[in-house]
């Protein structure tokens, strides 16, 4: 994936990312679509992610844990905005607690 293009609005707490893929648009789009290929995909090799919620419509929300090389556990969340598939996926992203709320200690 190259990343073309970042734009941050930081009054409104958001952050556009464009990205380029050596694939077709069908094809990355699967990555978010299968929790398992997502899993393989999201977060450093040293810290794999497991789904533990998959609700890719608008609205839904995917929530996933990474467990660290010691053990330790890293949970986040996205909430779906908006989905225009194959092309645009628009979410809302956070840290979470254990029991999938919003970890608001985090920025």
């Amino acid at each position: 994936m190259t990343v073309t293009a970042v734009g941050k609005d930081p009054h409104a707490l958001t952050m556009t990312l464009e990205s380029e893929f050596d694939a077709f648009p069908e094809r990355v789009w699967q990555l978010w679509a299968d929790p398992r290929l997502l899993e393989r995909w999201w977060g450093p090799p040293t810290y794999p992610a497991t789904v533990t919620k998959h609700d890719m419509t608008p609205g839904g929300r995917v929530e996933y844990q990474m467990t660290g090389p010691e053990g330790d556990h890293h949970r986040g969340y996205w909430e779906v905005l908006e989905i225009d598939a194959p092309h645009r996926l628009a979410l809302s992203d956070g840290f979470a607690n254990a029991d999938g709320t919003a970890n608001t200690d985090y920025p």
